[in-house]
């Protein structure tokens, strides 16, 4: 049996990785976190038998243990106890499915105690790069990919980087979300419910909105950086509006690898909790024939300004990308709650950006005076 525990379940990645356990018979889940949805946790308890529970808001957690009171299980709460389910002793793998930068303090813990990371948290290699990739290397654990694009990066990558061939270029794919040819005029009057309608993929609200933004895009050029060892401007964004090719690799002799599939997240989950073995997944597969065409178009990084203001930050590095991510996080939060116009999600990131002293090398407690800066920043500010 694979023992996994899983941060983040009641969200998005969350239960489709706890699908993709259902569907296969070999995996046992030992620690479960979530934020407050204890409905739907208490429903995964009884299902999957883990040993720890984590529950970010303490009073929910009391609730929890009242409700789970005949189970045989250990609930906790906070920061600590997030750090428990992510160090649970008999698992051997951890999903960070967390949303936010959250998710860097259990990821670090879990990576100390030698457990391999299912990575579905990019803002933990956005903000803390330099410091994750070196503590893999140290403590011989995989970070295997579960954003699709990465993992089709991956995927591409198996049996070159083994045999000493050099990635030249990434070719990071995009939909090009609700908004892909649209003017900055055109998207003032975008209400939340617009930007919540992604054409191709069903996510998290928030996810969903930083895609309609392109903010996602460039949080993943950055996480990309780090993951496969490149500069920032090896990372070329292709908008691909059907998300068929999943994302591609250039090899130094021009050849190109892509990875294609169906819009499905459950085979990035599959493949990071099995690799590197490949098992049967139910489900739509991709028909050429129907298929007919692939188009693909260059990014507009000037209506969507997220895009560029991403590759500064990762250009520049230090603490700039904890900023840039830190006020996306504040922005689309208000936006989701309707106290901000659309185009207001970028302005404040921007704000952010100019107005901070990067730090070099931060540790994490330098990352996370500099999330709370920008948090203080728009604050005072909007």
């Amino acid at each position: 049996m694979k023992k996994i525990s899983v941060l983040g379940s009641t969200g998005s990645i969350g239960t489709q990785t706890l699908e993709v356990v259902r569907n296969n018979g070999d995996i046992q889940v030992t620690a479960l976190a979530a934020g407050r949805n204890i409905t739907m946790l208490e429903k995964q308890i009884r299902e999957f038998h883990p040993r720890v529970v984590c529950v970010w808001e303490e009073e929910k957690a009391r609730e929890l243990k009242q409700m789970v009171a005949d189970v045989s299980v250990k609930v906790v709460s906070g920061m600590d106890g997030l750090m428990e389910a992510a160090t649970e002793a008999s698992a051997e793998i951890v999903v960070t499915a967390v949303v936010g930068m959250i998710g860097i303090r259990p990821t670090i813990a879990a990576m100390e105690a030698g457990k391999d990371i299912a990575l579905a948290n990019k803002e933990t290699l956005v903000t803390a790069g330099h410091i994750i990739m070196k503590l893999a290397k140290e403590k011989g654990v995989k970070i295997l990919p579960v954003d699709s694009e990465h993992s089709a990066i991956f995927q591409c990558q198996n049996g070159e980087v083994e045999h000493g061939n050099r990635i030249h270029k990434i070719l990071l794919t995009a939909s090009g979300g609700p908004f892909r040819g649209w003017t900055r005029e055109q998207m003032a009057k975008v209400q939340l419910e617009d930007a919540l309608k992604h054409p191709n993929w069903a996510m998290g609200q928030k996810i969903t909105i930083d895609s309609s933004t392109m903010v996602n895009k460039g949080l993943e050029v950055m996480e990309a950086k780090w993951l496969f060892g490149v500069e920032m401007d090896q990372v070329q964004v292709v908008v691909q509006p059907q998300s068929i090719i999943h994302s591609m690799i250039e090899l130094e002799d021009g050849a190109v690898i892509a990875q294609l599939g169906t819009p499905d997240m459950k085979l990035p989950i599959q493949y990071a909790l099995y690799y590197p073995q490949r098992r049967f997944l139910p489900g739509e597969r991709l028909d050429f024939w129907k298929l007919n065409e692939i188009r693909f178009e260059k990014p507009d990084m000037e209506n969507f300004r997220g895009l560029a203001l991403a590759y500064q930050a990762g250009r520049r590095g230090g603490t700039l990308p904890t900023v840039f991510n830190a006020a996306n996080e504040m922005a689309v939060s208000r936006f989701l709650k309707r106290e901000i116009p659309y185009l207001t999600i970028v302005d404040m990131i921007e704000e952010a950006m100019n107005a901070h002293r990067v730090k070099e090398n931060p540790t994490v407690e330098e990352i996370l005076e500099a999330e709370q800066e920008a948090y203080e920043l728009i604050e005072s500010r909007w």
